[in-house]
């Protein structure tokens, strides 16, 4: 008589091999793979050198540009001045109280990359991230010190050698000094670059400075040469998101399907009219930046870069076929040509529109706030304790600090009074009224806050309550041309009635 019970080794083993390469399920962890792209040369490779070049250039070069504000303000163009509480972007001064300014920056920014992702895919991934950017500088120096794709494989296969350990001692010393770059370049856009350059060279740099730029550099060293597309792939939640920003007709990287299978080695007649354009030369693999095959479809680690374009481009030239084997299509178009139909490109459609709207907006709203903004701002602070105080004659007297915030370049010279306070009187400490005792003269610097100790004194009979509603007037008086004035709403604390 048999038993029904199962072996516990097979099942063992079963399980072990559901979780093997040949199985039908996938590892649940499995090593990296280390990815070297082959050099590739075209259209979109200069668009990324382009771009590379450009958004460099800006990076390393934008702390040296100068910007002349005045002698109250620094003179460097981008500068983030933490100790002055600062932001300055060539003629645009941004204070604390204004950060909104930053969020619609960031708004904008975010409503231009929906657009630009809905029409175009990730292309923002592809040509004008920082991870791309400099992982192709990185990827670059790598390319001339160990040579390209098959050079590079076998160098890591190789023993260690006194030549291997000469090129990849020459490849990091390479990428630190970029990276030390990249961190001091960084640190630039806080500080004033030549004086903090002079101090690196005289070695005098506080703590502070060495741990940032260390800290930046250390992250560009490890996310441009180690991490590479892990960082596009696991660490980025763009890919994640990207899909609702797509549609049938978005402008994606596509191998066209209908064109190229059933894929086979090319023919010596040239004769293509049976079979797919595909020659199966995985040229299209073996320069992509993520290791992926296109072929399979859109997938998540694919950055829109478009070299995979260029590779299969060059191989068309050489088999005397036309591009657009894989090229920039939307799915919309790709099946209509599968059925050999053309469609038009639909730019203009309900996502795009909406998109285009909103950062229109943003950016007029942006834009009038920032071109209508005063350059006079007033903050009052009432005593609380006491919130008022009699006076001998009767009269009762409120107590505050008055703050003058000039974003002027220039001093400026004002004159205050309050008005709907009948027989009102207004003093501050150390500064002479003018008149009987209604009007004070007060100034500001250039750039700068200034606090007054202000009291306003009232008669009892002026007063409707406990509070009473009135306003201070606050007006420039040595401005050419229209003069900006302040009305600063207030509360004048008195007895109960």
């Amino acid at each position: 008589m048999k038993s029904d019970n199962k072996n516990p080794k097979n099942d063992k083993d079963k399980s072990t091999s559901a979780l093997g390469r040949n199985s039908e399920f996938a590892p649940l962890y499995a090593a990296r793979e280390r990815i070297h792209p082959k050099r590739v040369w075209g259209m979109y490779r200069k668009f990324k050198w382009l771009a590379m070049g450009l958004l460099l250039g800006m990076y390393y070069i934008a702390p040296w540009l100068r910007w002349d504000r005045g002698p109250s303000a620094p003179d460097q163009a981008f500068l983030i001045d933490m100790p002055a509480r600062r932001a300055y972007f060539l003629w645009i001064e941004i204070w604390p109280q204004e950060v909104y300014y930053f969020a619609g920056i960031l708004i904008i920014a975010a409503f231009g990359l929906f657009l630009a992702t809905a029409l175009l895919g990730r292309v923002w991934c592809g040509f004008t991230c920082p991870q791309t950017v400099w992982t192709d500088l990185f990827i670059w120096v790598e390319r001339i010190i160990e040579g390209d794709r098959s050079n590079r494989i076998r160098l890591d296969k190789a023993p260690w050698s006194v030549e291997k350990i000469r090129k990849r001692i020459v490849k990091h010393t390479i990428w630190l000094l970029i990276s030390l770059f990249t961190g001091g370049a960084w640190i630039m856009f806080f500080t004033d670059a030549p004086t903090l350059v002079k101090d690196i060279i005289n070695l005098n740099i506080s703590g502070n400075i060495i741990l940032f730029v260390g800290l930046f550099s250390g992250i560009t060293y490890l996310l441009a040469g180690f991490a590479r597309e892990q960082v596009c792939t696991y660490m980025c939640p763009w890919p994640r998101i990207q899909a609702s920003m797509l549609d049938e007709d978005s402008l994606i990287v596509t191998y066209e399907r209908w064109r190229g299978e059933p894929r086979a080695k090319p023919t010596r007649d040239a004769d293509y009219d049976n079979r797919g354009h595909c020659i199966d030369c995985n040229n299209c693999v073996v320069v992509c930046p993520t290791g992926i095959d296109i072929r399979d479809g859109n997938q998540l680690e694919c950055i829109g870069c478009g070299l995979c374009i260029d590779a299969c481009n060059n191989v068309m030239d050489k088999i005397n076929l036309p591009h657009g084997l894989i090229t920039y299509d939307s799915v919309n178009r790709s099946n209509a040509r599968a059925e050999n139909k053309v469609v038009k490109y639909r730019l203009f459609r309900m996502r795009t529109i909406l998109y285009s709207l909103l950062m229109l907006v943003s950016f007029v709203v942006m834009f009038y706030s920032l071109a209508t903004r005063n350059h006079l701002e007033v903050n009052v602070l009432a005593d609380r304790n006491p919130l008022f105080v009699t006076l001998k004659n009767g009269s009762i007297r409120n107590g505050y600090t008055f703050k003058i915030l000039n974003k002027s370049t220039q001093p400026r010279k004002y004159i205050l009074w309050v008005e709907n306070l009948d027989g009102a009187a207004i003093n501050a400490v150390g500064i002479d009224t003018l008149g009987n005792g209604e009007i004070l003269s007060l100034s500001a610097t250039a750039d700068a806050v200034m606090a007054y100790r202000i009291y306003v004194k009232s008669p009892r009979k002026s007063l409707t309550g406990e509070n009473t509603d009135y306003q201070f007037h606050l007006k420039e008086i040595d401005m050419v041309g229209e003069q900006e004035e302040v009305i600063y709403n207030a509360i004048f604390h008195g007895p109960k009635r």
